[in-house]
């Protein structure tokens, strides 16, 4: 019998003053069998940044020609793809034809950095991607914020993201490795 993806609620208010973006989110996140708790707040993490209304999760793990976060317009095209952690320059190529805009949200250290250094001549060339990379230490402490039930509050400013569920707060700094399309 297939191990069930095990179910997360997060109840989210982000305050992001870099977007003007002020609002509260209820959120259910389903953890695939194979993913970590920090991968799965990375996407929480990911939500986060690019904050929308119409933007919902995607299959993610379990498919693989939808992102893990994506916001679609209401002729049902795409306007944003967001895949986490380290994917296929390939699969990338394909998502950028498919997107208005591509992100990638990087994250994993050393094997993070590895990628990058292969990947980057191939991504460079498209013109609708941004890359970005998380900090080990802050994706660990993210994950160590993982409960089945998060009450979690958010606050971005000039780039730098607070997260906190009352009691700890991790500081992201996202590190712009492929800056916004133009």
């Amino acid at each position: 019998m297939a191990i069930k993806a095990t179910i997360f609620k997060a109840d989210l208010q982000i305050a992001d003053m870099d977007r003007n973006y002020y609002a509260d989110h209820s959120l259910t996140l389903a953890r695939h069998p194979s993913e970590t708790d920090e991968r799965m707040m990375v996407r929480l993490l990911a939500f986060t940044l690019y904050a929308h209304e119409q933007l919902g999760f995607g299959k993610g793990l379990c498919v693989d020609d939808e992102p893990d976060l994506w916001r679609k317009d209401l002729t049902g095209a795409i306007e944003l793809w967001i895949d986490v952690g380290l994917p296929d320059e390939k699969w990338t190529r394909k998502a950028c034809g498919r997107a208005r805009q591509v992100v990638i949200v990087s994250y994993g250290g050393r094997q993070a950095d590895i990628w990058w250094e292969q990947a980057r001549s191939k991504l460079e060339r498209q013109g609708n991607l941004r890359v970005i990379n998380l900090p080990q230490a802050a994706t660990q402490a993210l994950a160590a914020l993982a409960n089945r039930t998060m009450r979690l509050q958010c606050s971005i400013q000039d780039g730098h993201v607070w997260i906190t569920d009352g009691q700890d707060t991790v500081q992201v700094e996202p590190l712009q490795l492929m800056p916004s399309p133009r």
